[in-house]
């Protein structure tokens, strides 16, 4: 794929950029090793200042930021807006909080001794391969523990962001980060293997695709190099009769359509309990059919373009699949005619397991429903999956809820709400949504050097 910013609700490509030879590849991983030596000296009342420079920037910004976001990937505007509300408030929690997440820690034990303790310490240059379906989050949620620890960042972002990309390499310029401690990589994924292995790069964080995570954790399992993966998902959404129905609705359809339907995290499988399922589908499907599906940059649009013709097409072929072998659609299960790369918001029944949809990750505004006799039932279907990134589980009933909490093979279990991430929430899945943990405590200390001292 080139290196290009094509607008997915015209199809016109509005940029293109240069790829990275091997001399500046070379030459930028050199400095980012240079700028730890330096980097991981600072303390952390300098570092905080950095980032909480950079969320100002960002917050000051934030109109034009979002509007580049949108013409780079089509998410409606109002949502752009507010992911990068959302990277300022990241940036300032770990700018806050990343001292006593580090802080030395005393260990009690039997073993004979003065003393000992554990320390949290930098590796090193980090590389993240980031996608382009939250392009400043997912960069941010994973460069606001890793600066404030002390590491310095080598970034790969995904092709189609590219204006993004570098909007963020020199907003770090600007908020007085030293040069090299944030650096991108504008480079094709057939180039990442080699700033893998490169000794000076300590460790790999990707969030994209299972192809692409299993690439990556080769290359590194062959150099001995740390990962951190978020990979896809098919988040599933229960709802148990004594659930607040209006609300599970009204929340449902947002998790199903938030980010054009193209989240990880997406709620995309709804298991419904047999007793509500009727009313349930047909209030999900009259709300999903009155979604606004227009240019993103609208005020009125719900529902954007998907980022990439491939994308559009992937979805297509899904549902006509499904179709094929006896699905019914309720809504949409069409692409709008005209430029752009829309497709309508699109409830599917009748879903078997020989069908793509049962297995796949759908990444657009489609919902599989499906109907169970009871909440054992919905375990069993909803862990009937190779993923394991988040659930949804609604319901009143406390022994319900219990159940789904421990028995939905998940990374993270909402109850009443939709899946989302939060500054101080670890963050990731199980199985073959990957593995290790972003945000939080867990998240900040998975590039550092957990070195235990022993004082005799």
């Amino acid at each position: 794929m080139p290196i290009a910013t094509t607008n997915p609700a015209t199809g016109e490509t509005v940029r293109t950029f240069e790829e990275h030879g091997a001399a500046e590849i070379a030459r930028r991983i050199a400095l980012a090793s240079e700028t730890f030596e330096r980097y991981r000296a600072t303390s952390f009342a300098e570092r905080a200042s950095l980032v909480n420079a950079l969320a100002g920037i960002l917050e000051e910004e934030a109109g034009e930021l979002a509007r580049t976001m949108t013409i780079e990937m089509g998410k409606p505007l109002a949502q752009a807006t507010a992911e990068v509300g959302k990277c300022a408030g990241g940036l300032r929690y770990f700018a806050e909080h990343a001292e006593a997440l580090l802080a030395e820690r005393e260990v009690a034990g039997t073993a004979a001794k003065r003393r000992s303790y554990v320390i949290y310490q930098p590796i090193g240059p980090v590389l993240a391969v980031m996608p382009w379906n939250f392009p400043l989050w997912q960069v941010v949620r994973f460069a606001a523990p890793a600066l404030m620890l002390g590491n310095v960042v080598l970034l790969k972002h995904a092709s189609n962001v590219p204006q993004t990309t570098l909007y963020i390499e020199e907003a770090c310029k600007r908020a007085g980060l030293p040069e090299g401690a944030f650096q991108t990589l504008l480079i094709s994924s057939s180039a990442v293997e080699g700033v893998l292995r490169d000794r000076r790069v300590k460790a790999a964080t990707l969030t994209g695709s299972e192809g692409a995570g299993r690439a990556v954790a080769a290359i590194a399992g062959d150099e001995i190099k740390k990962t951190v993966l978020e990979l896809g998902g098919s988040d599933p959404f229960i709802v148990m009769p004594s659930a607040d129905l209006e609300r599970a609705v009204e929340v449902g359809v947002r998790a199903r359509v938030q980010n054009n339907g193209q989240s990880c995290i997406a709620a995309k499988r709804f298991i419904v309990h047999e007793r509500i399922a009727d009313e349930y589908i047909e209030r999900f499907t009259d709300k999903m059919s009155g979604l606004v599906v227009g240019d993103p940059l609208s005020e009125g649009t719900d529902i954007g373009p998907l980022a990439t013709r491939a994308g559009l097409e992937e979805v297509g072929q899904q549902v006509e699949d499904a179709v094929s072998k006896g699905a019914k659609v309720l809504c949409g299960g069409e692409a709008l005619d005209g430029p752009g790369w829309f497709y309508l918001p699109t409830v599917v029944t009748g879903i078997t397991p020989e069908m793509r949809v049962y297995r796949e990750e759908v990444f657009g505004p489609v919902a599989s429903m499906y109907r169970v006799a009871d909440v054992e039932e919905a375990i069993a279907l909803a862990n009937d999956s190779d993923f394991g990134l988040g659930s949804n589980a609604w319901t009143e009933d406390e022994e319900e809820m219990r159940r789904l909490v421990e028995g939905l093979e998940a990374g993270q279990v909402f109850v009443n709400w939709m899946v989302t991430s939060y500054y101080d929430l670890p963050f990731g899945g199980v199985k073959r949504s990957g593995y290790g943990r972003e945000l939080a405590s867990p998240g900040i200390h998975e590039f550092a050097n957990m070195k235990t001292v022993w004082v005799d």
